[in-house]
């Protein structure tokens, strides 16, 4: 297993077990939402960003569609499901239930994730969010499998 194999296996097992996450990440780790651009800088404030989301904002799990790993990147692809709960992005909590497609990107380097770069689609979210009659997106196809392969992209 390569460096970047066991990196994201560790971090996504806590990610997904409530334990601390950020250890995976190194000190001034940066988180790129591509959509918006906005940028999150540090262990701390990018370990409170995904919480926020996760479990303030949304009463969420996501699901783990894809994970492949090469020579110090990785790609994840997942479902965001969960229900809002509290104010996100400035919308207020509404109790609806969104499903969301996305894909992360992570750099890694000297055992720590440095980099991620979320391709996750706010403009769906907050319109399922918002707007009367946009249902949750449908469910994957149950045929598609989790894999870890280490290619190189």
């Amino acid at each position: 297993m390569t460096e970047t194999s066991e990196v994201m296996n560790q971090y996504l097992d806590a990610l997904r077990t409530g334990k601390d996450f950020a250890q995976s990440f190194a000190p001034d780790v940066l988180w790129t939402t591509m959509e918006t651009g906005e940028q999150i800088r540090g262990r701390d404030a990018v370990r409170d960003y995904i919480v926020e989301m996760h479990t303030r904002s949304f009463d969420a799990h996501p699901e783990l569609v894809r994970l492949v790993t090469g020579d110090g990147a990785a790609m994840l692809e997942a479902v965001f499901i969960g229900r809002q709960v509290d104010t996100w992005e400035g919308v207020p909590a509404t109790g609806r239930d969104v499903r969301v497609s996305y894909v992360m990107a992570y750099d890694i380097a000297g055992g720590f994730i440095t980099a991620l770069r979320g391709y996750f689609p706010m403009a769906t979210m907050r319109a399922q969010l918002t707007q009367a009659g946009v249902p949750a997106a449908r469910r994957p196809p149950s045929e598609v499998p989790v894999e870890s392969s280490d290619q190189h992209p």
